[in-house]
């Protein structure tokens, strides 16, 4: 069962991008609006197989949390994009997906990349 950590606040970015030095971490930025997000939301939750010690997983309601997912195209130089996944190793982002490409094959690939 995929265990998600809340976000709510733009210091939690960067307590995360602390803590992806000691474990992958990745923030799913979920727009409580879209039948695309909530279908990404889906597959990632019904395709879980990783155990908690591979990646700690992130959720962003960012309809409620605006602020919050313009800190993270800012501060982490991604792309806004919704839905869309952000890995984050050793304090840098590995990788990121957005709309149906976010799947948990795709995040095994991401972890799996030699940083």
């Amino acid at each position: 069962m995929l265990n998600w950590k809340n976000l709510t606040s733009k210091s939690e970015i960067d307590t995360i991008v602390e803590r992806s030095h000691e474990i992958p971490c990745a923030i799913f930025k979920h727009s409580t609006r879209c039948s695309i997000s909530t279908m990404a939301k889906m597959r990632l939750e019904s395709g879980w197989n990783l155990e908690d010690s591979a990646v700690e997983m992130y959720y962003l309601d960012l309809i409620a949390n605006r602020e919050v997912s313009n800190y993270i195209a800012e501060h982490l130089e991604v792309h806004h994009e919704s839905p869309q996944i952000v890995l984050l190793r050793n304090g840098n982002v590995t990788y990121d997906a957005s709309h149906l490409d976010i799947t948990v094959d795709e995040l095994k690939e991401g972890l799996a990349e030699q940083v």
